[in-house]
């Protein structure tokens, strides 16, 4: 028995027991599928004339095709908050000039966000955030 026969054996047998139907109904059923899967000509248009096939045929196309997906791969360009900066800029105006400690490598990493320098051997950042307005 080859892989077709035995493929064909379990379908017939899935559909013997699903539709719980004799041997012969389900062969029946098995054949109207091949044909289908296989686009062969099945019993209801077997008596079209070639006019009627290519109008059925016109009928089962939707009409429709989808559109191939266009990705914009632009980065959005973020709007400043001046507040921020300037806040990021005093801190960094007081830690160089009136803090109490040896504020050394002092560096603006991010303008509205982030401070980072050195006091003696240790590293330190001081990182601005900004809450959202909460919601009523």
């Amino acid at each position: 028995m080859t892989s077709k026969e035995k493929k064909k054996e379990e379908s017939i047998a899935r559909i013997m027991k699903g539709l719980e139907c004799s041997r012969k109904e389900a062969e029946a059923i098995w054949t109207e599928d091949d044909r289908i899967d296989h686009m062969k000509d099945s019993e209801v248009t077997a008596d079209l004339t070639k006019e009627q096939k290519e109008v059925a045929k016109k009928m089962r196309g939707t009409g429709t095709r989808k559109a191939p997906t266009v990705y914009d791969f632009k980065t959005r360009e973020r709007k400043s908050n001046p507040t921020k900066a300037g806040i990021i800029a005093e801190l960094a105006n007081f830690l160089s000039e009136k803090s109490e400690y040896a504020v050394e490598d002092l560096e603006i990493t991010n303008k509205e966000r982030m401070v980072a320098f050195r006091i003696g051997e240790e590293r330190f950042e001081v990182t601005l955030t900004q809450k959202r307005k909460p919601k009523k």
